[in-house]
């Protein structure tokens, strides 16, 4: 059992054989299901405010046909952005999954971009060129950069925020571009190392106007992947 009390945010993407989402389109998706819940949080505003006292650890399953109808059946949100469902559930505890949920496969996701992605529209959270990470991996990274860059914003950034419909842009940066943006002060991810990479390597680095110059890195208290 789990003695920590530790929460964890799942999040379920949609995968079909025939019809897999561009890795891009998913990635931003997981964001913005993320952002939606924190700017409202509903019926679950406890269990948010117990998952946010400790590590911010999400974790992404995959889902197709029935898998995915059962996971659309329980409590959650479905955030569809262009070729990418992602639902996401309330916290609930590290060792606690509902069983629809919990029997979903979690490592392997891979997905790939068929095309390039547009022209990016701030915030952008940009993606370490220097790793490698599964798309599950990556769709947890960047809701954690999503989040991290919440909290940094003020009442007019979220409000400026809410504008663009909480949307984001995920790209990869450059390697020059994304060290640059981390010494810049911006929101960081540093992840534990729990999987696929090694501990506090920089995954995710978020970037939006209202967010330039601010030292707001948590270190000490980083999400955990």
């Amino acid at each position: 059992m789990n003695d920590t009390g530790e929460m964890v945010l799942p999040l379920v993407v949609r995968i079909e054989r025939d019809a897999p989402p561009e890795r891009t389109d998913a990635l931003e998706a997981a964001a913005m299901a993320v952002l939606g819940l924190l700017d409202d949080p509903g019926e679950w505003a406890e269990e948010l405010r117990a998952w946010q006292a400790g590590r911010i650890r999400k974790v992404v399953r995959r889902a197709r046909g029935a898998e995915w109808r059962r996971a659309v059946a329980l409590p959650g949100r479905t955030v569809s952005h262009r070729t990418a469902e992602v639902r996401v559930h309330p916290p609930v505890p590290l060792d606690g999954w509902p069983r629809d949920l919990a029997r979903l496969q979690v490592s392997g996701t891979e997905l790939a971009d068929t095309a390039e992605p547009g022209p990016a529209v701030p915030p952008v959270l940009w993606e370490n060129p220097a790793l490698r990470m599964s798309a599950g991996k990556a769709m947890a990274q960047a809701g954690h950069a999503a989040q991290l860059a919440w909290w940094a914003s003020d009442a007019a950034g979220r409000e400026a925020w809410r504008a663009r419909g909480l949307a984001v842009s995920v790209r990869t940066a450059d390697p020059g571009g994304f060290a640059a943006r981390v010494g810049a002060g911006l929101p960081v991810v540093r992840d534990a190392g729990f999987t696929e990479i090694d501990p506090g390597s920089y995954t995710f680095v978020a970037e939006a106007p209202w967010l330039r110059g601010e030292v707001i890195r948590r270190a000490g208290s980083n999400p955990r992947g």
